[in-house]
């Protein structure tokens, strides 16, 4: 099982596939990075070198931010933006749509389960 940039691979994928599992990293970039590497896109997990696996690790730390270095800026960028307290801040702080979507009907998964309005009789 190869061990890159903190996470477990699953053994039976594709390297080109299992690689998106490392947060940041998605289909084209998996591709550049096996083709930097010289290493075969159809290739299993399992079947993989360390050395290959090295190879990649030292890529990952030397021209990408993945995992948690890229968490902490995407959460930072997140916070500057509702420090200043523009628009998008707002958004975020109340728990809104952040790009321009209707809240009227839609939005639930950002306003998360619908509250019930109390109901008088009388």
């Amino acid at each position: 099982m190869a061990r890159i940039a903190g996470i477990d691979l699953p053994k039976d994928k594709r390297i080109e596939v299992a690689l998106q599992y490392v947060y940041g990293i998605g289909p084209a970039t998996a591709k550049s990075i096996l083709e930097k590497t010289g290493i075969n896109p159809s290739t299993r997990v399992n079947a993989i070198s360390e050395e290959d696996a090295y190879k990649i690790n030292s890529l990952l730390a030397a021209e990408y931010k993945v995992e948690g270095p890229l968490r902490t800026e995407v959460m930072m960028n997140i916070k500057r933006l509702m420090d200043i307290g523009c628009y998008r801040g707002i958004r975020h702080r109340r728990g809104l749509p952040v790009r321009g979507q209707n809240t009227k009907n839609n939005s639930r998964t950002r306003k998360g389960k619908k509250r019930a309005s109390p109901s008088r009789k009388k």
